[in-house]
């Protein structure tokens, strides 16, 4: 394996002249520590990324077929109910070569090839789970869940193939990779197999089917089932290729094909597959923004912070107040953070200019240069002082244009912030301007102090800038300009009308209408998500100017969309997750004396338990000692701690079930 295309891989390539000159091959990365790294001059956040990296190549290095480490937390000891993204991948060509080429030569590429996947799925928060010879099986979602493991395993696949392209163009060897990737409920944990051959399986059709779509994918492409596709949304570009018939599948299932990435779609328009919900209930914050934009437009430049949980609002709050505006002069500029580059200095930045240069994938050097041109010099700046720091950010080379910028790191992101911040105020002198920065929990460092110092440069300035965060965000910025709004579920006639406006009108049953508002909270995406399951489930039907039950009515199940999120926010926990699933499976309520009798770990470890899960707002406590009882945050946080209890788990809690109203009678009241 080149240690350069490792490093590459991580986005550290960087180093590679750090790691040349201390002499560090492949076969001594196994070896590496912290402290050789501090010695080498690498920062701790970089440290941490190459040394989980390391871990994962710790069982490929020697050519051996043994399982890589996982990514992340180690699976669990037991087996649970999941829902998980499985992806299968393989080399194709590799049979052929055995008969060209030395032994040797074809283990090193083996090799190459292992340590491509363990990279590409180690910068993901995935989990190599078989890594035998030249096929690779991986999780995403297990043993931690991210609220877009669809997206992250569909990431890393493209890069598996873009690694392998690389491999190829380097050694000459003609080999490609094919990659399958499903999305569904599993059963996941159980070591199967005996000695070495052990692993942590998965059990369920959502692996069966990666399988054999990753059997029926051409080389160099990547085939995702229905349910991938559809939590993909629009963050990519995908092709029906329409049903069809898989070995081991009794009906034809619908297969799509990824043709690569949309550029510049923020995570809010990305989750739309149609028309925006109703708006409802945010009409005094709508109001605020608007009076804030008035001032700014007056030259008194205005900072909202915006911040409420996942699924709040916070987006759809923006795109209402962009409606309100929309038909005054101004521009708008915004700037979407990424949960998978928080690391990578400038990168809200750096996509805002693509979309406002309006570069196009694969163009010239050349061409790409004189759009940064012309948008500086729009900006009544001149281009020779701005577009080469522009162009060094975005790694266009400016050729015998402009002079090279021999400067060391520090200046260089001195003169690019100066420069960013020109860009800003040339823009503002042409429109107004509407910034928007959303999901600033995921601000990579150098981009917040690019904001940071902006702050102070547009209190005389007509622009308003609006941030988004969740509530684990601390924001930075304060003065007399700021604006703090926090969002807050809605009421129930709130909730109520927003699924009536979504219903068209039509009143849904009013037991299932009593599911949707009790299991959702006065969270709006959970309301979306929730309706439409039960819409599209068959579970209603139309029938004058109405919906009546279709079938007998029973809980509502968790729709498919709103899973990850709600796992990940117990996975966050993993220590803990087990006092939870006991709890969610007593109840939405539950107390403490029941949870111990049927908790493994009983005194202080189960008030430490406790303690972590209302520090992470996941439950609430109710009353006093003797008499104490915890409530889960959000009634879907619970289905989905007691949906991942194995059916056999399930049945001791359920049958305690039966004191819990007795208990309840001692409860002080609430």
């Amino acid at each position: 394996m080149d240690v350069r295309t490792w490093l590459g891989s991580l986005g550290l390539d960087k180093y590679a002249d750090i790691f040349r000159e201390h002499q560090i091959e492949a076969d001594v990365l196994p070896e590496l520590t912290e402290q050789h790294l501090r010695e080498m001059g690498v920062p701790l956040g970089h440290r941490l990324r190459m040394l989980r990296a390391v871990r994962q190549l710790t069982g490929d290095v020697s050519g051996t077929a043994q399982p890589a480490a996982p990514a992340g937390p180690a699976p669990q000891d037991g087996a649970e109910r999941r829902h998980m993204t499985v992806m299968f991948c393989d080399l194709v060509g590799l049979s052929s070569l055995t008969a060209q080429i030395d032994p040797e030569d074809m283990a090193d590429l083996i090799r190459a090839f292992q340590g491509a996947v363990a990279a590409a799925v180690t910068r993901l928060d995935g989990h190599v789970a078989r890594l035998v010879g030249d096929g690779a099986t991986i999780y995403f979602g297990y043993p931690r869940a991210h609220e877009d493991d669809a997206e992250r395993a569909t990431r890393a696949g493209i890069a598996l193939i873009e690694a392998v392209a690389e491999l190829r163009r380097e050694r000459g060897a003609a080999v490609e990779m094919r990659i399958g990737i499903s999305t569904g409920l599993v059963v996941v944990g159980e070591l199967i197999g005996e000695g070495e051959a052990r692993e942590r399986g998965v059990v369920g059709d959502t692996a069966n089917l990666a399988a054999r779509l990753r059997s029926l994918a051409e080389p160099g492409t990547i085939l995702v089932s229905e349910a991938t596709r559809r939590l993909l949304g629009k963050t990519f570009e995908l092709k029906a290729l329409g049903p069809q018939t898989l070995k081991g599948f009794n009906a034809p299932v619908a297969t799509w094909l990824i043709v690569g990435e949309h550029e510049n779609v923020s995570r809010f328009e990305a989750s739309r597959s149609g028309v925006l919900t109703p708006f409802i209930g945010r009409e005094q914050e709508i109001a605020l923004l608007v009076e804030r934009w008035q001032r700014a437009i007056g030259g008194e430049g205005q900072i909202a912070l915006l911040s409420g949980e996942a699924g709040i609002g916070k987006s759809r709050v923006l795109a209402m107040l962009r409606e309100r505006i929309g038909k005054q002069h101004h521009l708008a500029l915004r700037y979407q953070c990424s949960p998978h580059h928080v690391n990578d200095a400038f990168y809200p930045v750096i996509g805002q200019i693509w979309h406002a240069a309006d570069f196009v994938s694969g163009e010239p050097a050349a061409v790409r240069l004189s759009k940064l041109e012309r948008m500086v010099e729009s900006n009544g700046l001149s281009s020779g002082e701005i577009v080469p720091y522009l162009a060094a950010l975005l790694a266009i080379p400016t050729g015998q244009r402009y002079p090279p910028l021999d400067l060391e790191p520090s200046e260089l992101k001195e003169r690019t912030i100066t420069a960013l911040i020109a860009m800003t105020i040339g823009a503002a002198r042409q429109a107004p301007l509407l910034m928007i920065v959303e999901d600033a929990h995921w601000i990579d460092p150098t981009s917040l102090d690019l904001t940071n110092r902006l702050v102070d440069r547009l209190r005389h300035a007509p622009i308003l800038w609006v941030t988004t965060f969740r509530p684990e965000f601390a924001a930075p910025w304060i003065g007399n300009n700021v604006t703090t709004l926090a969002l807050n579920r809605l009421e129930r006639d709130q909730a109520v009308t927003m699924i009536d406006r979504m219903t068209s009108g039509k009143r849904l049953p009013a037991n299932v209408l009593d599911q949707i508002v009790a299991k959702t909270d006065g969270v709006p995406l959970f309301m979306e998500e929730l309706t439409k399951s039960v819409l599209e489930s068959g579970l209603v039907r139309e029938e004058g100017g109405a919906y009546v039950l279709a079938s007998a009515l029973t809980p509502l199940a968790i729709p498919s969309t709103l899973h990850d999120s709600l796992t990940a926010r117990l996975d966050r926990l993993s220590p803990v997750k087990e006092t939870a699933q006991i709890g969610a499976a007593i109840g939405r309520e539950f107390s403490q004396a029941l949870l111990e009798a049927a908790s493994p770990i009983k005194g202080a470890a189960l008030d430490e338990a406790l303690r972590q899960l209302m520090e992470a707002e996941l439950i609430h406590m109710r009353g006093m000692p003797p008499n104490t009882s915890y409530v889960f945050k959000h009634a879907l946080v619970q289905d989905a701690a007691h949906a991942s209890l194995l059916r056999g788990r399930q049945l001791p809690a359920e049958q305690l079930r039966s004191h819990t109203e007795a208990d309840r009678d001692t409860a002080v009241p609430h």
